[in-house]
């Protein structure tokens, strides 16, 4: 059984960004390991131990990506009184405004704004209405606005 991704269109695009100029470095790569095995002696070569863990590490990202577009479920923003996945909402928690989008945790990055539906605070704001209010964690946490 597969598992599906939700990806807001910002996220899908961002995804195909990042796989574009992964897929760009494997010549890079493949010319850095090339020229380290030149060097002689792969036993005691750091430049080519190096580039083949970079290489690794790209292709295990690229194989990630892939896998993630394959399995993505685009989420169309829908305009809702109620918190859905894609929502941007606006809260007050222990009166500070914060405002946050609600994603899937493939996109999920707090520091930007960007909350996975599958969080604590996530979950406690699905399907809550502009003017709830809850206790999350010991604060009060009222939901001012939701576009």
């Amino acid at each position: 059984m597969k598992k599906t991704v939700n990806l807001t269109a910002t996220g899908k695009a961002e995804l195909e960004k990042e796989l574009a100029e992964l897929i760009a470095e494997r010549p890079a790569i493949a010319e850095r390991i090339a020229t380290a095995r030149a060097f002689g002696d792969l036993s005691e070569n750091q430049e080519y131990t190096d580039a083949r863990a970079e290489q690794k590490n790209v292709e295990n990202r690229i194989i990630e990506i892939q896998e993630t577009l394959k399995n993505a479920v685009l989420i169309k923003a829908k305009t809702s009184d109620k918190v859905v996945i894609g929502s941007t909402i606006e809260i007050k928690m222990a009166d500070k405004p914060f405002t946050y989008t609600v994603v899937g945790p493939v996109e999920a990055n707090p520091l930007e704004g960007k909350i996975s539906h599958e969080s604590p605070l996530g979950k406690q704001l699905l399907g809550r209405k502009t003017g709830e209010s809850f206790d999350f964690n010991g604060k009060k946490v009222e939901i001012s606005n939701i576009s």
